[in-house]
């Protein structure tokens, strides 16, 4: 090897500190861009009343689904693609869940719903919805309902204790209206809520939990005053029915459940729970079916409960919550539900007057373009909103001036 001279050997020790600031400038001006872009973008929801809202955009998901906060300020969401994610106190990205049940996404289905026990501080159980499929036809599908032991630990997370307790029934070809949201009452009751999975007649059809409210145990056994207990074990479990695809469901803070649903073509409701209650679909709509074909609205068949709000044109509802904090008292008990084909996510006003009629209207109607898949509060009365599809994103919601 030719030996360097020492004048080259000389320049190269001169040009070396200017290469070591180079070096230097250039790692810094990565990390800057990096800190950059992770931190929160702002996101400004224009209001139809004139309301401005401010979000911030925490991280983002791949087709997120579902969220719950746990007590200490961690969080859980899922992706329908069959991811659940532990989130930090900061609703930062820490670990994704081992043991979740596998699932095998197609239209509408995969992972889906995760709520929290009411006792979750004693017996750390959480509760998972998800679609699956029939072992002996793959054609056939239906969401069902696992209860879990979830254990965090330095370095990650895990479910264990897997027992599955509530299934859809029958499973059914088609991949869309599983619906599966979960809530539980005040009183310690596990209500579900199960799409007609688009095949219209299930939803009156009594041997069938397709297209009802669902009224469980923790454990998933059935209550003994079920309004329709001792008529067979599906029967039993069915606290109302006549539901298409309802996609939201919440307590408000007098113990009343409330539970909104996709119409047909239009005819989206907001509708008030009650035992036993038919509330008439596919008979009855505020909508009409995708062919142009008609269809009654509740006024003309009485019989059948009438929604407490409707919507035409849709809003495509999916994810709701009743504001129950103390950080936006003037939105206490109002309730917010995300738009999907609308966009927006949608308040609205719940009053009721002496002889116990409720007039529920929309308050108010906030966008940024973007599908909003699930709507959450944590327990320092923080709203939370998750985008739908691809790179959704979790942003956490602030009032603007």
């Amino acid at each position: 090897m030719q030996k360097q001279s020492v004048q080259t050997r000389s320049m190269n020790i001169r040009t070396l500190p200017r290469k070591i600031a180079l070096i230097v400038t250039l790692v810094a001006t990565s990390y800057g861009a990096l800190a950059q872009s992770n931190s929160p973008t702002q996101v400004e929801m224009t209001g139809s009343e004139g309301t401005v809202l401010m979000g911030s955009a925490i991280t983002s998901f791949d087709n997120p689904w579902a969220m719950a906060f746990l007590p200490d300020g961690h969080s859980l969401v899922t992706e329908k693609t069959g991811a659940m994610w532990l989130l930090d106190e900061n609703q930062q990205k820490r670990a994704k869940v081992d043991n979740v049940p596998k699932v095998t996404p197609r239209g509408q289905g995969g992972l889906g719903d995760v709520i929290v026990h009411p006792d979750f501080v004693s017996n750390n159980t959480i509760y998972v919805s998800y679609v699956e499929r029939d072992a002996n036809d793959d054609a056939f599908s239906g969401a069902v309902i696992e209860r879990a032991t979830l254990t965090i630990t330095d370095k990650g997370a895990s479910l264990s204790n897997r027992e599955l307790i509530w299934r859809q029934s029958p499973k059914v070809t088609g991949n869309g209206h599983y619906s599966h949201r979960m809530a539980f009452s005040p009183d310690g009751y596990l209500f579900i809520s199960s799409g007609e999975r688009q095949k219209f007649t299930p939803a009156q059809n009594m041997a069938m939990n397709l297209g009802k409210i669902v009224r469980l145990n923790a454990d998933g056994s059935v209550p003994e005053d079920n309004p329709f207990y001792g008529n067979g074990a599906v029967t039993g479990q069915i606290w109302s029915l006549g539901h298409r695809n309802p996609l939201g469901i919440d307590f408000d803070a007098h113990g009343n459940l409330w539970s909104h649903e996709m119409g047909p073509r239009h005819g989206d409701e907001l509708n008030i729970i009650e035992k036993a209650r038919n509330y008439g679909y596919p008979t009855v709509s505020q909508g009409d079916h995708y062919s142009g074909v008609k269809i009654p609205n509740h006024e003309d068949i009485p019989i059948f409960k009438s929604p407490e709000k409707a919507w035409v044109p849709a809003i495509s509802p999916a994810g709701f919550i009743i504001y129950k904090g103390d950080l936006h008292k003037d939105w206490q008990g109002d309730g917010f539900i995300g738009g999907l084909s609308s966009q927006a996510l949608v308040r609205v006003s719940f009053n009721q007057d002496d002889k116990g009629k409720w007039d529920v209207e929309e308050a108010e109607r906030y966008e940024w373009g973007k599908r909003v898949r699930e709507v959450e509060q944590d327990g320092m009365g923080n709203i939370y909103v998750l985008e739908d599809k691809e790179g959704g994103r979790l942003i956490k919601l602030q009032k603007g001036n």
